[in-house]
């Protein structure tokens, strides 16, 4: 009798086991399946892609998936003026020789100056030179001086050019010329001083125009969050705060030699932790390597500032730069979103993998559509939001009000 009953309740206990075994086995194939990393793995690379991929149907050329994560986390930006606030079509407005040249002698020893140079000032004055029928003969032994002018031999004695600084510190610098150049700065525009070792030959009027979209763009950054907007540059600082406050920008530095702008992106970034620097010319290169974020002026830029720009503004709209950062936070946004849905739908199965109401059907189903749903989702940074259009149309009529009424 005894043997009997401890046979079935052997008999018994080996079928549970078998039972309770290919359970849990089934359950593990589930919960194997439900931990597959496809969505969470895909989430972010293809949010980064498509951000990308937007960014570059804008005009906006940026060079790997860390700079279209940096933008959202800026909270300031330094702005360069020549070329980047003002349209860097510069154009000679006024010629005046000194010491018995003529104006011809003056644009002729210019243009000799600058022929080989890439700066919106050199192409102002050889447009100029080209318009009066002057034929250029480039300068030899042309010595730049680096943020502050140029040197070179033409017809067999030096000559340099260069800024009003430069001209100060050559020690050349007498009444007649001070009041000119000072007058100058005070209509706002970029003076250019000719001379040779015993005197100097003249002075050029240089005038930019600020872009007609710059003062709504320097608005439209501080909506989206930007908390410190600056310009840096290499003119004078009469010139400088009256672009600056055509502009709307409330901090300039001026007078600015290639390394005083990189000492002052590093007083940024000491100050704000991630900031940009913008510009699009060789000067600001060093000051763009030493930024959170190198942003240069493609189609106006030179070759050295868009080789060292991590973005590149390819349609030189600074109307651009509030739209990235609000596109860098879409982007993050998405991926975030990505990433806890791709979580949660993990979670959710393996709780009911565990409880027992979870199916290997229901699994992959799960695992598929969620990798299916979080590259859709990423797909929308192809397009642009819903309410995006409204949005920045109101900001630019707010911003045209204010203009209009003089604020």
């Amino acid at each position: 009798m005894f043997y009997q009953y401890s046979q079935v309740v052997y008999t018994g206990n080996n079928n549970s086991g078998a039972a309770a075994w290919a359970d849990w086995f089934y359950r593990a194939l589930v919960l194997l399946v439900i931990a597959c990393p496809c969505a969470l793995v895909i989430s972010t690379p293809v949010s980064i892609v498509s951000a990308l991929a937007a960014a570059a149907s804008h005009g906006v050329l940026v060079k790997g998936g860390l700079f279209i994560e940096l933008p959202a986390r800026l909270k300031a930006i330094a702005l360069d003026k020549t070329g980047t606030l003002s349209r860097g079509e510069p154009a000679v407005v006024r010629v005046v020789p000194l010491n018995q040249h003529t104006e011809e002698e003056l644009l002729e020893r210019a243009a000799a100056l600058e022929a080989r140079s890439a700066h919106p000032l050199a192409r102002a004055v050889m447009n100029t030179a080209a318009m009066r029928g002057i034929p250029v003969r480039p300068a030899a032994d042309v010595e730049m001086k680096q943020g502050k002018g140029v040197t070179g031999l033409f017809q067999g004695e030096r000559f340099w050019l260069g800024s009003h600084r430069y001209l100060e510190e050559r020690g050349q610098e007498t009444t007649d010329v001070h009041e000119h150049a000072q007058a100058f700065e005070r209509e706002g525009k970029t003076v250019v001083v000719i001379g040779n070792d015993r005197h100097v030959c003249g002075l050029l009027a240089i005038a930019d125009t600020v872009r007609p979209e710059a003062h709504a763009a320097v608005a439209a950054l501080r909506a989206a969050g930007i908390e410190h907007v600056v310009m840096l540059t290499g003119d004078n600082r009469v010139t400088a705060q009256a672009i600056a406050a055509e502009a709307g920008i409330d901090e300039v530095q001026s007078e600015l030699l290639p390394e005083d702008k990189v000492a002052a992106v590093e007083q940024l970034v000491e100050r704000y932790g991630t900031v940009a620097m913008v510009g699009d010319g060789v000067n600001d290169a060093p000051a763009m390597a030493r930024s959170s974020l190198g942003i240069a002026m493609g189609a106006a830029g030179s070759d050295a500032a868009i080789e060292t720009a991590d973005i590149a503004l390819m349609t030189d709209d600074l109307d651009r730069l509030p739209w990235l950062v609000r596109h860098s936070r879409r982007a993050l946004g998405v991926i975030r979103q990505n990433i806890v849905f791709a979580l949660a739908v993990k979670l959710v199965f393996v709780v009911l993998t565990f409880t027992g109401f979870a199916t290997l059907w229901g699994a992959i189903a799960a695992d598929m559509g969620a990798s299916l749903l979080v590259v859709a989702n990423a797909l929308r940074l192809l397009s642009p939001p819903w309410n995006a259009s409204s949005s920045e149309e109101a900001a630019r009529s707010l911003v045209a009000a204010k203009v209009m009424h003089g604020h």
